[in-house]
């Protein structure tokens, strides 16, 4: 879900135009769309792009920006109701599992949700340099892709950032546009940090 102060990033095609929580970038991207220009806006955590109402007035895109979760009401109440507890956050997905793994899930206490809630969160505990290298090549990646996708080097950027190899990274990035060049950096930072 979109939250005001989610940290962002606005880019005037190649030119990023602003940072920092996504309250304060919307009115700047809001002002560039204004402007004509092609405007995308990702988050920083994960890369994502962020889809904005830039059409919107500047007062209607705050007050959207505002009060996300009503926003989020107005679209669960138009949508039809699926399996889960929403109001827990607790989402419904498919688990393919042998015959084997159903069995040892049924025989834990609490059922197969509580177990494997529990690994989850073991797993999250054991490793988290490494998904903290995950989530910033998989960030790069997404924002490279987008930003980058039809600039030279962008394959071997991409062999670099997934195998560790800075030196390479900057090599094959050496001639894109600054700002996308330095975004992308800045978010692979921890995926050179072994």
């Amino acid at each position: 879900m979109i939250h005001p102060t989610l940290r962002c990033t606005a880019f005037a095609g190649p030119r990023r135009i602003a940072s920092g929580e996504l309250r304060h970038v919307a009115l700047k991207a809001r002002q560039a769309f204004d402007a004509g220009k092609p405007v995308r806006v990702f988050e920083d955590a994960s890369g994502m792009p962020v889809a904005l109402p830039l059409e919107l007035p500047a007062g209607e895109l705050l007050r959207w920006l505002a009060d996300p979760l009503a926003t989020a009401v107005q679209d669960a109440q138009a949508a039809p109701r699926g399996p889960g507890r929403p109001k827990l956050g607790v989402v419904a997905r498919e688990v393919t599992l042998l015959p084997g793994h159903w069995d040892w899930l049924a025989a834990q206490p609490g059922g197969a949700s509580v177990a494997l809630r529990a690994l989850v969160d073991a797993a999250r505990h054991v490793a988290p340099e490494g998904d903290r290298r995950r989530a910033a090549q998989e960030a790069s990646y997404r924002f490279m892709q987008a930003m980058a996708g039809d600039q030279a080097g962008f394959a071997g950027a991409c062999r670099a950032l997934f195998a560790g190899d800075i030196g390479a990274f900057e090599e094959h990035c050496a001639t894109w546009p600054d700002d996308v060049r330095e975004h992308a950096g800045l978010l692979a930072a921890d995926a050179f940090h072994h």
